[in-house]
């Protein structure tokens, strides 16, 4: 990043999400807030150690893979929302056109009409005077690639894409200089590219990003929707949440419910989510519980596996902070648990499952179920795997057939989930690979497929 640029803006990185939302020092006590998640702690944190009041509060898109924050920063800040007027939002904000310039105080905000993430996408260029300094691009320009253009559904697919592409084109046309602050990047299953720098140059794009050295139209079409790959259920309903405005949430609070509660909760419907680690969780769990173990990806995949309106509770460890899984819920529009099992597992008075964990060395001539999605598994796999993306599992549980199976993945977390869940449809003889094809490799001195 710019030196100039990078002492005024602040990336705020969601590891799990794949997202950044950035702050920007205006230089006056004042600051801007782009593409704000739900779960404003880390960027409140990083206001208030600078000594910044949240005065703006831009969204570039609506966005599918997490809920606004920038209705809540207006509620609690008065802060002074931007967004695109074809977005059709209904809560207070100021509608904004292509070309549309906002005064920050000495900083101007350009919008730029970018379509093809979405329909109404902006991007929001940043000036000091007639000088760009910076490119806030949401889901059009990313680092090596472009945001994905599906999500509206198959039929506005291919006219997005166009659309992405000539967004692209016209990004491009800014000084080579200027600085790109994509919103989705690593991680986020609204991108293709998985490389993991996060902020690059105009001019580093139309060298190195391919969609940019595409030679026609129609090649970038191909050539992005090529390399688009599964993406959560949750993607497809958070855009209108987003449209009418998120509830303000300031704070979370999950009731200990004691065994027998909890016991009762789960027979009336609610699920199990148990968020802790890998290891624990084989060591013994409550019968019928989804392993989602708490890291950053949590979120995607409680999203990807539970429905919103289904409740559930929660089966923690102590050391585990249980805000954490509560915000990463509340942040792509899951409500809160119902309750978590007081004292952890050691409060549970009921019957407990063991899940066996494998050392690479010790799967022999098993057979073998892969979770990975569908690009890992291609990129190298263990020699007559069975493969069935996470996501897709729920739906498929009856297609593995009987009998003992390994489930693996890269490192062992979503095996655990996979396994879980096959436990919940009656599977047993199930165990879990520690590690991934590449550990797998090395223990048998074997290639991957």
């Amino acid at each position: 990043m710019d030196a100039e640029v990078g002492k005024m803006v602040v990336p705020l990185v969601d590891e799990g999400l794949g997202n950044s939302s950035y702050l920007v020092d205006l230089g006056d006590g004042r600051a801007l807030a782009v593409d704000p998640c739900l779960d404003l702690r880390a960027l409140r944190a990083e206001a208030e150690g600078r000594g910044l009041t949240v005065a703006f509060a831009a969204d570039t898109h609506l966005h599918a893979d997490f809920l606004s924050g920038a209705v809540q920063l207006a509620a609690v800040d008065r802060a002074r929302l931007l967004a695109s007027a074809d977005g059709r939002r209904e809560f207070d904000h100021q509608g904004l056109a292509d070309g549309d310039e906002v005064d920050l105080g000495g900083l101007t905000l350009r919008a730029l009409a970018t379509p093809g993430h979405t329909g109404e996408h902006l991007a929001f260029e940043l000036l000091d005077g007639s000088r760009p300094l910076g490119v806030f691009t949401g889901g059009s320009l990313i680092v090596g690639g472009a945001a994905r253009t599906d999500l509206a559904g198959a039929e506005q697919t291919e006219r997005l894409t166009r659309l992405q592409y000539r967004s692209l084109q016209r990004l491009s046309t800014l000084p080579d200089a200027t600085t790109v602050l994509p919103t989705h990047g690593a991680g986020s299953f609204c991108s293709a590219p998985r490389g993991a720098e996060r902020v690059s140059t105009i001019g580093r794009e139309k060298a190195d990003n391919p969609l940019l050295r595409a030679p026609s139209e129609d090649a970038f079409v191909e050539q992005l929707l090529a390399g688009l790959g599964s993406f959560p259920p949750y993607f497809l309903h958070l855009p209108e949440v987003n449209r009418r405005g998120p509830a303000a949430v300031s704070e979370v609070d999950v009731r200990a419910l004691p065994s027998s509660e909890f016991a009762r909760a789960m027979a009336e419907g609610a699920v199990l989510i148990d968020v802790r680690p890998v290891r624990a969780f084989a060591a013994g769990h409550v019968p019928g519980a989804v392993s989602i173990p708490l890291r950053a990806q949590f979120a995607s995949w409680l999203g990807w596996l539970l429905d919103p309106a289904t409740p559930y509770v929660v089966v923690r460890d102590s050391d585990q902070d249980l805000a954490e899984p509560a915000w990463q819920a509340l942040k792509i529009g899951f409500t809160l648990p119902i309750g978590e099992l007081a004292g952890g597992m050691a409060g549970w008075d009921g019957q407990s499952v063991v899940t066996p964990l494998l050392r690479a060395d010790q799967i022999g001539g098993a057979r073998v179920l892969d979770v990975r999605q569908d690009n890992e598994f291609e990129s190298g796999h263990v020699p007559g795997a069975e493969h069935i993306e996470l996501g897709d599992l729920p739906h498929r549980t009856a297609g593995v057939g009987a009998g003992p199976v390994v489930v693996m993945c890269g490192h062992g977390e979503r095996a655990m989930t996979a396994a879980s869940l096959l436990q919940r449809a009656g599977h047993h003889e199930l165990a879990v690979l520690e590690g991934g094809a590449a550990d797998w490799s090395a223990a048998t001195g074997r290639q991957l497929e």
